[in-house]
């Protein structure tokens, strides 16, 4: 096999200014906040890069209060037309700003500045005006056109600004204001969406932004004047908010873990499904809750895909995720990266072979080589746990109902691709398959107007398309508008 060397391609880091410290936005401003502060690493070389206020209870209390003060005096007597107004000018600023934000989430998280620039912050701005379409027709909607009140939403690191964007987007279509909470080591571009907001003339107060950790959270979630909670993260987490609004009348969407299947039967283009195999699990360092971490084989071309998904994985590129050439960047934290390896040594231990893409790892930051497990069975842990990093699980089935069985056989149900000559066949698995999104012959496929969301463990309700707005309206039966 030919290799080549790959001239760097780095992008301008000059293009962002990152400020040594940042605060709380509450109510349109910047402000100090009253709590402690901590640090955001780049975790590709381990540099810190801010000093990120941590927020307090009495910061909560102070964004929500900023947050009903603007509900009620303002934005939910705006017509939707003029809240359009707000969300069209909001996409238009991402988009012009698009380098300036692409290369800002690729410090802070570590992801490829080539899937930031061309996947996440495209995606931004397609959702704001997306949603701006629906802010004056909301009572064609079928949910009713009365918002909620406030919106507390707690995001993810592996998606910082996308996940703000199915949150906060069609929140303020609806007319509801926000109080939003990023993950705390990915704090860096919804601060910048701060500034997008003041820049847009975003009424104060409809969009409040607190950084901080679990603490934080648990504050936004049990304030008794948040009206919704929307929540992008861990099982674990997810049961811990359900548990703590039961018995409230909080309107509450919860989208959760994954362990998604990737299907290969063999009459699938293989070609084509290698691609699709590794946009599934590589993409985004696997930092994926839809990732296809499980691959499904049919038995009869299980080695012919086997070889050609590892001459396929030795050619990815792993390093700085501001070179434009890299293919897999930095996993996202210490944290995390010590959770994949602690999985990945069970797989070994538990009997499965493993092998990992030859590749120089730099010194520096957290890294990963894109692995893959063979001799998997459904008792190890790698088939059945979220390792949720660059490592696929390989098993292999011989008829399409043995393929459901194992697909199925997991707590959770976010997503699953079929790769299948037969259009017969997708429609009969996408029936059986207990997942919320079911992708035919590609993967990771995103669109603003298509709904996405999970089954049991994955969570329930709906971000994305029209679905997406029930969650922040007073549905008919909830004593809405009919």
């Amino acid at each position: 096999m030919s290799t080549f060397d790959y001239a760097p391609a780095p992008e301008s880091r000059a293009v962002v200014d990152i400020k040594p410290s940042y605060g709380l936005f509450i109510n349109g401003e910047f402000v100090d906040g009253s709590g402690t502060s901590f640090k955001t690493i780049n975790p590709a070389t381990e540099e810190v890069l801010a000093e990120v206020a941590e927020a307090s209870d009495a910061d909560v209390d102070e964004a929500v209060k900023a947050a009903r003060r603007a509900y009620t005096r303002v934005w939910s007597k705006m017509s939707g037309a003029e809240r359009a107004k707000y969300l069209y000018r909001i996409a238009r600023i991402i988009q012009e700003r698009g380098r300036e934000l692409a290369v800002l989430e690729s410090i802070d998280n570590g992801k490829p500045i080539k899937e930031s620039r061309d996947v996440d912050i495209p995606v931004v701005a397609a959702h704001f005006f997306y949603y701006a379409g629906w802010a004056d027709k909301l009572e064609h909607s079928g949910y009713g056109s009365t918002p909620l009140g406030v919106a507390g939403q707690i995001i993810p690191w592996n998606f910082p600004l996308l996940m703000l964007a199915w949150k906060i987007a069609p929140a303020l279509a609806c007319g509801n204001t926000v109080v939003l909470k990023p993950a705390e080591t990915t704090p860096l571009t919804a601060l910048l969406f701060a500034e997008i907001c003041q820049q847009a003339d975003l009424p104060p107060g409809v969009v409040n932004i607190v950084t901080g950790a679990g603490e934080t959270g648990r504050a936004i979630v049990s304030h008794p004047d948040v009206d919704k909670v929307a929540f992008t993260g861990s099982t674990e987490v997810g049961k811990a908010i359900a548990r703590s609004v039961a018995g409230t009348d909080k309107k509450v969407t919860l989208e959760l873990g994954g362990k998604a299947a990737n299907i290969v039967f063999d009459d699938a283009p293989l070609d084509q499904a290698i691609e699709g195999i590794v946009n599934g699990i590589f993409f985004n360092q696997g930092h994926v809750c839809c990732a296809g971490s499980r691959l499904l084989v049919q038995e009869s071309v299980a080695d012919e895909v086997m070889e050609r998904l590892k001459r396929r994985m030795a050619t990815l590129r792993v390093g700085d995720p501001l070179d434009k050439n890299t293919d897999v960047g930095a996993i996202n934290s210490a944290e995390q990266l010590a959770k994949i390896r602690e999985l990945s040594q069970i797989g070994e231990d538990e009997g499965a072979e493993r092998w990992s893409a030859p590749c120089d790892l730099p010194s520096n930051g957290y890294w990963f080589a894109p692995t893959v497990f063979t001799g998997v069975t459904q008792a190890h842990r790698i088939a059945r746990e979220e390792i949720f990093g660059p490592v696929l699980s390989v098993l292999t089935f011989r008829t399409p109902s043995e393929a459901v069985e194992k697909a199925n056989n997991t707590p959770f149900g976010l997503s699953a691709g079929v790769w299948t000559d037969k259009g017969s066949r997708i429609l009969s698995m996408a029936n059986r398959l207990r997942a919320g999104v079911v992708w035919a012959n590609t993967f990771n496929k995103f669109d603003p107007t298509s709904p996405f969301g999970g089954y049991k463990e994955s969570g329930y309700g709906r971000e994305g398309g029209r679905h997406g707005l029930e969650g922040y309206l007073k549905t008919n039966e909830m004593g809405a508008d009919s």
